[in-house]
């Protein structure tokens, strides 16, 4: 069987020279988990829309990632998450945006795809959505870390000090995301998130808005990570699947001129990215973006800086 899987946990990176050896091997750790978890659908033969779900989730529920448990607050010192999921056999796409409840928004995400005539809910609306479709629900203080809390803290502390704009990749994004191409050669994406620390509340990042931030078909299949503006205005996935469509790019050269792009216009991030023959492609114009890969070989690929990806058994 041939089949591939990536993954992202975000291109907002903790800078090299604060990061721990601890806080290292946690991360390549946390995206090994999640690659597993996608792996074991795909092994067993399962549908690609099934295995990025199993790896989002995982993310979903790492607090090390900026999705899920491990959300960024509002500047009101809440959690609205965004996520999106596509199925590229089919066009099926179902997203929700600024939600706080279900356990794992990616499945609210994918709830709004498979049990309603829709493709994106918003809010009290989609909230309420899920409960009536029997997602699984977690309360507030299931979201909150300490860590995303002095983030917020310390952002609002900047604000005060200074107009300018002076933070890291890590305080601009963050999102998780999953691409696959199964054994039958279908794709699929899903993308999930807490957004930007300090956002303004109702702010609705690229995650959610298909072709900006998640898209498949049967050309390619991309999950998005970075400052999400930039890529709503850039249509960053639908501009990669459209260069290698029409202009027959391969995936690396259509993200690659796309990222590269973006960055060209002030647009900081990355994305993963696989094709219709199990190409995978994880360009990035920030400082770092956690991202993993893993074919039918079963060995386990992860990176976070710009070195090499690193095996995994």
């Amino acid at each position: 069987m041939t089949f591939s899987l990536a993954i992202h946990g975000g291109a907002g990176t903790i800078r090299p020279e604060a990061m721990t050896q601890e806080a290292e091997a946690a991360y390549h750790a946390g995206l090994r988990t999640a690659l597993l978890a996608g792996h074991k659908v795909l092994a067993a033969g399962g549908a690609a829309l099934d295995a990025v779900t199993a790896a989002v989730m995982a993310l979903e529920d790492d607090p090390q990632f900026n999705a899920g448990r491990g959300a960024v607050y509002t500047s009101d010192g809440l959690h609205e998450l965004d996520a999106a999921v596509m199925d590229g056999r089919t066009r099926g796409a179902g997203a929700v945006a600024g939600i706080i409840g279900p356990r794992n928004p990616v499945l609210a995400a994918r709830a709004v795809m498979e049990r309603s005539e829709h493709v994106l809910l918003i809010g009290a609306g989609a909230v309420a959505f899920c409960r009536a479709q029997g997602l699984d629900f977690a309360p507030p203080a299931w979201y909150h870390t300490d860590r995303r809390w002095a983030a917020l803290q310390a952002e609002l502390e900047r604000r005060r000090q200074t107009a300018e704009d002076t933070r890291d990749d890590a305080a601009k994004h963050g999102t998780v995301g999953a691409v696959a191409r199964d054994a039958a050669g279908n794709l699929a994406a899903a993308t999930s998130t807490g957004g930007m620390t300090g956002k303004a509340p109702g702010r609705v990042g690229d995650c959610p808005v298909i072709g900006a931030g998640t898209w498949a078909d049967d050309v390619c299949a991309i999950s998005a990570t970075g400052h999400g503006e930039f890529f709503i205005r850039h249509a960053v996935a639908h501009d990669i699947a459209s260069r290698m469509r029409y202009l027959g790019e391969s995936l690396e050269q259509a993200a690659g001129h796309v990222v590269t792009e973006l960055g060209a216009f002030g647009g900081s991030g990355g994305l993963i990215a696989v094709d219709a023959a199990g190409q995978v492609a994880l360009p990035f114009n920030s400082g770092g973006m956690y991202r993993g890969r893993v074919g039918a070989d079963g060995v386990v690929l992860t990176g976070i800086y710009r070195e090499a990806l690193v095996a995994h058994g």
